[in-house]
C-alpha cells in the first residue's frame, strides 16, 4: 500500500521516462539484459495498453496497478526498471511516492527529445499500431518531475545507448564506452561490454555483459 515501505536497502529501482520514440525502452531492456535474472521490467504501456486495454487518461486504474507491480517485484528482492511515457500530470503522484516508500536506491531518468524524433517512429513496430500524428499528441516537452538531481538527472538525444545504459545505472554518462560523435544517439543497438556499480551506493546493479546472468560483478571498464 502506498505509504508503507518497500524494497530493501540493497535493491536499485530505476524508472526511465520520455516520450514515445525517445529510446526509453531500448535503454530499459538493455539494462535489464546485462544485469540478468533478479531484475524486474515493468513496462507501462505492457499494463496499460496489453493488460488493462485502457486509455491513458485521468482516473484510470494503470498508474495503480503499476505501482503495485513495482512494489510487488521489490518486495521479493528484485531490482527493478520501469519504462515509460508516465507524463508528470498523472503519474507524479504515484512515482513520487515510490521514491519516498524505497528502502534502497532510486534513480529516475529522463530522456529529453525533441519533435522530430517522431520521424524514427516509421522504422519501429509500433507504426502499424499507431501513427506519427498519434504520437504528437502525446508528446509533451520537457516534462521532468521537477525533483533534485540526486533522484532525476535528464539525458539529451544526442546520448548513445550505452551512455544512457551507464547513466541509468549509476554512473556518469561520460564513463561509458563512447563511439563517434555522428553516432552518438539513444537508438544506436549495440551494446557495451562493460559492467555497472552503483556510483553514491557502491551496491552492484549489472554484471559484466553481453552474456548474461553471471555470478560475479564487475567494475566498468572502458
Amino acid at each position: 500500500m502506498l505509504g508503507e515501505a518497500m524494497g530493501s536497502p540493497d535493491k536499485i529501482l530505476v524508472c526511465i521516462r520520455g516520450s514515445s520514440g525517445s529510446g526509453k525502452s531500448s535503454i530499459a531492456r538493455e539494462l535489464r539484459r546485462r544485469h540478468g535474472r533478479g531484475c524486474a521490467l515493468v513496462e507501462q504501456d505492457y499494463l496499460r495498453r496489453i493488460l488493462l486495454r485502457e486509455r491513458d487518461k485521468p482516473g484510470g486504474a494503470a498508474p495503480a496497478l503499476i505501482a503495485q507491480t513495482v512494489r510487488f517485484a521489490l518486495d521479493h528482492g528484485y531490482h527493478v526498471v520501469l519504462e515509460g511515457i508516465l507524463h508528470r500530470s498523472r503519474y507524479r503522484s504515484m512515482l513520487t511516492a515510490l521514491r519516498d516508500d524505497h528502502q534502497g536506491r532510486s534513480l529516475f531518468c529522463y530522456l529529453d527529445v525533441s519533435p522530430e524524433t517522431l520521424s524514427r517512429h516509421l522504422t519501429r513496430p509500433q507504426a502499424t499500431e499507431f501513427t506519427a500524428e498519434h504520437m504528437s499528441g502525446w508528446y509533451v516537452a520537457y516534462d521532468v518531475l521537477g525533483w533534485p538531481d540526486e533522484f532525476e538527472f535528464v539525458l539529451p538525444e544526442t546520448t548513445e545507448l550505452n551512455e544512457a545504459v551507464a547513466a541509468a545505472a549509476g554512473l556518469p554518462p561520460d564513463r561509458a564506452r563512447r563511439r563517434p560523435a555522428a553516432e552518438h544517439s539513444v537508438y544506436v543497438e549495440q551494446p557495451s561490454p562493460a559492467g555497472y556499480r552503483c556510483r553514491r551506493s557502491g551496491a552492484p546493479f549489472a554484471n559484466v555483459g553481453p552474456e548474461c546472468p553471471r555470478t560475479e560483478t564487475a567494475t566498468t571498464t572502458v
